[in-house]
């Protein structure tokens, strides 16, 4: 037997004010509430971590220029992924892309693999002389990815190229994150409980981030009245931006964008 999406929308709901009913009266809700604010409280990045990760990207686009000589050709290292939504914390890693050109342009995985690879001999470089560590290039990935970890912050960065997809979901989450604090703080909150339990890696076969970000967001605009409004109605002038979002990167795809 096949329920409409109404049917199993009245189902949840039922199901959830049933629990709610169980478990929790209206005073232990709140008290719940305020101990949830307290861990994003506590969970939010400092002012430091904010001008550490814009240090980082701006030595990357240092390096950029030097691997390049400092030509025209240098390609921009461009932010991503949690910390562009501003959904980071302060152990959340730093996604970066390198961008030679506009997203119109069709760079083929084999140049993407070739930049990589011209960025890792540098970066080898500067791991024989202590400034970072852990450096390894992911070719066989979907999306190849160079990891590398900053020895002054210890924050991990993976890089990218041209990962414009990336960029793009990223700025549409932080703007639906402005139009109300309520899904950004939840967002937050889901992604730390589902990394402490162990089900935020897609390298391992679990949720990756974007995934659980978009189950929050549905969670709001099926909310009664709803919190968000349908992506739809968000994005009505723009169908790509929409179909970014209706079809995100895989749940388990091997390279995570947290």
């Amino acid at each position: 037997m096949v329920l409409s999406l109404e049917v199993l929308r009245e189902k949840a709901q039922q199901c959830e004010q049933k629990q709610r009913n169980k478990y929790a009266t209206l005073e232990q809700l709140s008290a719940f509430e305020v101990l949830l604010y307290e861990v994003y409280v506590d969970l939010r990045p400092k002012p430091s971590d904010y001008d550490v990760r814009r240090d980082l990207v701006r030595i990357f686009n240092e390096i950029a220029k030097e691997i390049y000589d400092y030509s025209a050709d240098a390609p921009v290292i461009e932010v991503f992924g949690s910390f562009s939504m501003d959904l980071f914390c302060a152990k959340s890693d730093l996604d970066l892309s390198i961008n030679f050109t506009s997203r119109k342009a069709n760079t083929t995985r084999e140049k993407k693999i070739q930049t990589l690879r011209k960025f890792a001999k540098k970066f080898y470089l500067l791991q024989r002389n202590g400034f970072v560590y852990g450096v390894y290039a992911v070719t066989t990935a979907r999306v190849p990815v160079l990891k590398v970890v900053d020895q002054g912050t210890e924050i991990e960065c993976d890089i990218s190229v041209e990962n414009w997809d990336g960029i793009s979901k990223s700025k549409i989450i932080y703007m639906i994150g402005a139009i109300d604090e309520r899904f950004r703080k939840l967002s937050f909150l889901m992604k730390a409980w589902a990394k402490a339990q162990n089900i935020n890696s897609a390298k391992d076969q679990t949720l990756n981030s974007l995934s659980i970000i978009l189950l929050v967001a549905f969670h709001l605009q099926t909310r009664n009245p709803p919190i968000l409004p349908p992506f739809s109605a968000l994005f009505r002038g723009n169908a790509s931006d929409l179909l970014l979002l209706k079809y995100p990167i895989n749940l388990y795809s091997q390279v995570n964008s947290d």
